[in-house]
Formats: structure tokens, sequence, C-alpha cells
């Protein structure tokens, strides 16, 4: 009997062909990450990854593409226990490695702002297209958390000083800059994202699968043993500055909107 495909509730999902198009579902929300929204999204790369779809696009409904974490998931985090943050951690780190190791190729079709969480679905695809309206940022630090999972994957992409530079300021950057630095492969009129992508994704489909496959494989070795190592490292760094007073702070300012009152604690 054959499978019957999930029903996702923070996703749509349209198919052409070989090609799938994942849409980040919340515009009211902002397409923020919620822990429906990282079931949801591991949920549909496992049914892509058994099925005929040889591509995936990912993009965002609305006005952005995904604005990190759910405040109200945020304002929840304060008060989670210790083996509740390790268990956030590890399944935030599944998240973007499943994406990043992902077998068939991705596209992600960046309509909007793509921060924190957000900024690493974006970019961790294997080909990023902005709209010329896209703004990319790891403003972790701005609410005493840190981007540590991330900071991994950001490090291969677009070496240390870049990384440095997006990881210590947590300033957002245009498109333009994002290109420059690497994060991204090509920008694009906004009206012009998904049919670019649609073209983009034509163009790799007149290729051997099985040579696309391979070569997807064979660069997901190369990383592997570094970022197991890293991704230990980095889970544990992400789950423990989740007990500090700063982190409780930033939260709390950022949820007041007002100014932080930090003590380095």
């Amino acid at each position: 009997m054959a499978k019957q495909p999930h029903s996702y509730t923070t996703l749509t999902i349209a198919h052409d062909g070989p090609v799938a198009t994942i849409t980040l579902n919340r515009p009211d929300k902002r397409n923020a990450i919620s822990y429906e929204l990282i079931d949801d999204l591991l949920l549909a790369l496992e049914e892509f990854e058994e099925s005929p779809t040889q591509l995936l696009i990912l993009t965002g409904a609305g006005q952005a593409f995904c604005s990190g974490m759910d405040l109200d998931n945020l304002r929840a985090v304060t008060g989670r226990s210790e083996e509740e943050n390790w268990a956030d951690s590890e399944m935030m780190a599944r998240l973007f490695r499943t994406l990043y190791e992902f077998p068939k190729v991705t596209i992600a079709a960046v309509n909007g702002a793509a921060a924190a969480g957000g900024c690493g679905l974006a970019t961790l695809c294997d080909f990023t297209l902005a709209s010329t309206e896209a703004r990319f940022g790891y403003t972790e630090v701005r609410i005493g958390f840190v981007p540590a999972i991330v900071s991994t994957f950001l490090l291969r992409q677009v070496g240390e000083k870049h990384a440095r530079d997006l990881l210590l300021t947590g300033r957002i950057i245009t498109a333009e800059e994002a290109f420059r630095m690497g994060l991204v492969n090509e920008i694009v009129a906004p009206d012009k994202l998904l049919s670019r992508a649609r073209e983009l994704a034509a163009t790799l489909l007149q290729n051997s699968p099985a040579s696309l496959l391979a070569a997807k494989r064979l660069l997901n070795r190369y990383a592997s043993a570094e970022l197991d190592r890293q991704i230990i490292a980095a889970v544990s760094e992400n789950a423990r500055i989740r007990a500090t007073a700063d982190f409780r702070e930033g939260v709390s300012s950022f949820l007041e909107k007002r100014q932080p009152k930090w003590t380095g604690k």
C-alpha cells in the first residue's frame, strides 16, 4: 500500500513534476520557527528523500522568508529544564544538518527577512537565491543567545573573518552584502524570484540524477567528520547559554521592547 503523504500545518507543498516547493506558511508570524515547524520540516525532508522528487525549492509565504524563533516559543524557553534545553538544541542541530546534507539538490528562494535560525535555513541549501528585498542576519548575540549550531556551517561557507563579523555583531545585511560574502549565489527582482528558482531547477535537471546524487554524497562525506565534532560542541554551548542570566534578560528585554541590562553572567 502506498504511503499517505503527511498533512502539514506550518508548510505548504507544491509539486511540478520532479520539483517540489516547500513554502514556510506562517505569514502572520513572519514564518517564525516553532517546534511544530521544525517537526513539519523534518517530516517533509524525510518524505521527499524517499519520493521520486529530484529537487527541492524552499521559500516563505508573505513578506518574510523566516524571522527566527517564534516569540511564544522564545518566551517559554527561559523556563525549560536543562534536559529540555539539550533536546531543543539537538533538534535544531538535526534540522540544520538534515537540510545541509539532504541528498537531493536544494534551492532557497529567499523572499524577505531571514534572521537567526531562519538565516540558517536560507543559507544551508545548495543554492541561495535572494530577492533584492531579502535581508540576512545571525542576530542571536543581541538577545543574549549564541549562534552555536549554525557557526560550523557558516565557517565553511564564508570563512572565518566574515563568520566572526556576522556572528559577533549580530548585524543585518543586505542581499548585496550577502552575495559579496558568498552566502548568496544570485540576487533576483522580487517578482522574478520563484521563476528564476524554477529556471535554475530546470537547468540542474538536465544533468544526470545519479551524478547529482553522487556529487552531493561526496561533498557530504568530506564534511561529515568535522561536523560530527563541531556540532557536539555547538549543542552543548547552545544548551548552556540558556541557563545564563544574560539570556533571560536578553529574551525579556526583546519581548518587552526595551534595552537589555547585561550583567555578563
